[in-house]
């Protein structure tokens, strides 16, 4: 079986209200659906959300590069050659989420060959994941009302909290806003992508001590370096490191040069193989893991849970799985649903997962 044919799709579909954080916002998925197609006639499936402001990608950019060079350069292997694809994308430095979407395609195209489930193939821990949300930047308020409609009506009792305004005060009120009203059988933790200076996410941590946070993420740059060190050396929680570890060697490097004590794994920039090294390296070195999410459509989020509930740990804590909520419509047949706080991995060979052709014929951006 040879790949004959990678597609390279660009779509937009609207969100209900913009996600705002320290880095940027998000107003519309404009995400890339990327299909591998084999001369047997199985294709394989993912999705690729550029984020310019972490990654520098653009929709434009994934598609350039899947079309001018990645395509011409896996034309020809077989979807088992998984190492000799490897090998030939990081030729081209960079553009994580467009090399991540052709693995996870070409994962999807074994567990339809070999009439398996991918999150069998990886590990087949368990069936289902916990979910946290993300709660993005807004008054304190309607924080709060948007953390309660989530527990209300999915069931989610973990929440990630967008934190790394300035003055950082403004985030420790909404923090405790949620903690009062939420009550002490929620699990909080907060991300600043890179938004505090390291003096004030120290003050901050200070000032949150009795909220009982779960983990710290990126709440300065990793460029800080010896201020990211004192940081993460004088934090209460696991302090973990998102968009400065997007690869096992940057793993390697934040790990043992002090700047994190946990790792946010995300298929959507890692894809399936390279997360599992990242996953198997942060299990030798003792270092706990999340499942994060690039604000990823219905596709995306299938392929989080189904690496995040195929490994012990990272099935561990919710996997950020919920995001797409936000979204106006997707691409899917069938939706993803989010019942008592879980979501199961879809049932099915490979991933599962049906594109709507009228759906992806009025938001696709090509034609």
């Amino acid at each position: 079986m040879k790949i004959v044919r990678v597609e390279a799709i660009p779509f937009a579909i609207p969100y209900r209200k913009p996600l705002k954080f320290a880095s940027g916002e998000v107003r519309t998925a404009d995400h890339v659906l990327v299909r591998v197609h084999t001369d047997e006639g199985l294709v394989g499936t993912a999705e690729a959300p550029p984020r310019p402001y972490t990654y520098g990608e653009t929709q434009e950019s994934i598609v350039a590069v899947v079309d001018k060079l990645f395509a011409p350069q896996v034309l020809g292997l077989t979807p088992l050659e998984r190492e000799v694809v490897h090998e030939r994308l990081e030729r081209t430095v960079g553009n994580p989420t467009a090399k991540a979407a052709i693995d996870m395609a070409l994962w999807d195209i074994l567990g339809q060959a070999a009439g398996m489930p991918v999150s069998g193939l990886l590990g087949g821990y368990t069936d289902r994941m916990r979910v946290s949300h993300m709660v993005g930047f807004a008054p304190a308020r309607e924080m709060v009302a948007e953390a309660e409609r989530i527990r209300d009506t999915y069931g989610i009792t973990t929440f990630k909290v967008k934190v790394g305004r300035r003055p950082y005060t403004d985030d420790v009120t909404a923090c405790r806003a949620l903690r009062e009203a939420l009550g002490p059988d929620v699990d909080l933790y907060v991300d600043g992508n890179r938004g505090w200076t390291p003096s004030d996410a120290a003050r901050a941590l200070r000032e949150m001590d009795d909220l009982g946070l779960t983990f710290a993420e990126e709440l300065c740059p990793a460029d800080d370096v010896l201020g990211r060190r004192w940081l993460v050396a004088r934090s209460p929680v696991p302090f973990i490191a998102d968009e400065s570890a997007t690869r096992a060697a940057e793993v390697t490097r934040e790990l043992l040069g002090g700047s994190a004590t946990a790792i946010s794994i995300k298929t959507a920039r890692t894809g399936f193989t390279a997360s599992q090294r990242v996953l198997h390296e942060c299990e030798g070195l003792g270092v706990e893991v999340v499942m994060g999410n690039q604000i990823d459509g219905q596709i995306g989020t299938l392929c989080s849970v189904a690496f995040g509930a195929a490994h012990r740990t990272s099935a561990r804590y919710p996997g950020e799985l919920s995001n797409f909520l936000d979204m106006t419509d997707d691409l899917l047949t069938e939706p993803l649903t989010i019942e008592d706080g879980t979501m199961r991995v879809r049932e099915g060979n490979g991933l599962g997962l049906r594109v709507d052709p009228d759906k992806l014929a009025r938001y696709r951006q090509d034609d």
